[in-house]
């Protein structure tokens, strides 16, 4: 099990992670590879997304959870 202090970084690992595989996964499908093709583009495309979305979600979420504090209220 990881610490509860870990959660934010276990956070933007796993959302950058989704998130840049189906960003990559979509921008890759149209380039209209054949499906072999398909996958190994895919893989790279998503590794180097990854690297850049991971930092990204680290360095953003925190403005972007302030700026829906601004924008909510309490029910």
């Amino acid at each position: 099990m990881i610490a509860k202090k870990y959660a934010p970084m276990l956070f933007a690992l796993l959302l950058s992670g989704l998130m840049s595989l189906l960003v990559s996964g979509i921008s890759t499908y149209r380039i209209d590879l054949g499906l072999s093709e398909f996958a190994a583009v895919w893989t790279g495309a998503w590794v180097s997304a990854w690297l850049i979305a991971f930092p990204a979600v680290l360095l953003v979420s925190p403005l972007v959870r302030r700026l829906v504090d601004r924008l909510t209220t309490a029910d």
